[in-house]
């Protein structure tokens, strides 16, 4: 199996590399066009910042590579917020995969930490998130619940904890730090 994982600016690259090596497979990480193409599948990860992620990915010609993938796209964290349709973090137009706004959590003393950081349980609605359980987050924006909602979390409210639409998957939380869980996943989406 030939799977790419989009090469940009942001962070936590390696762990998903490593995670998709425990699973027997050697990916490629890359930002070249054809390449991008041609996978059997595309996991688009990282951790960051969505202004300064989008303008690097419209830079370099990835944001209309990703929108255009017709095989199985794994979007994880940022990946996940980047493939909405816009972000309230710095205002930022986003690539509209999903149609749906990425918002900023709010907030509250004592009940609410912002970021979320740690274990967390998911509800999934789709079978390639198997049957739940505790995945690993770090993140301060969320997609609320949408049509294209694959799984539910809660953390101060119900938010979207995964996103599917056609050949577009997506996790809020991080599968390659996810334990068995997060493992069962990466290995679901291989196999779609």
């Amino acid at each position: 199996m030939n799977v790419a994982i989009v090469k940009y600016n942001a962070g936590n690259i390696r762990s998903v590399i490593n995670a998709v090596k425990r699973l027997g497979v050697e990916p490629v990480l890359t930002d070249d066009a054809a390449v991008l193409r041609r996978a059997d599948r595309v996991i688009f990860p990282g951790q960051g910042e969505a202004g300064s992620t989008m303008r690097y990915l419209r830079e370099h010609g990835l944001d209309e590579v990703i929108t255009s993938l017709t095989q199985p796209v794994l979007g994880i964290c940022i990946g996940m917020q980047l493939m909405c349709r816009h972000s309230d973090e710095g205002d930022t137009p986003c690539l509209g995969i999903f149609d749906v706004d990425v918002k900023k959590f709010q907030s509250t003393a004592h009940t609410l930490k912002v970021p979320q950081m740690g274990w967390n349980t998911i509800a999934p609605k789709e079978e390639w998130l198997g049957n739940g359980g505790y995945v690993y987050f770090v993140h301060s924006y969320y997609v609320p619940l949408c049509q294209e909602t694959a799984a539910v979390t809660e953390y101060g409210l119900p938010y979207s904890s995964a996103l599917h639409k056609d050949n577009y998957y997506a996790t809020q939380f991080h599968p390659e730090k996810s334990g068995t869980v997060g493992e069962q996943i990466l290995r679901n989406f291989l196999c779609l």
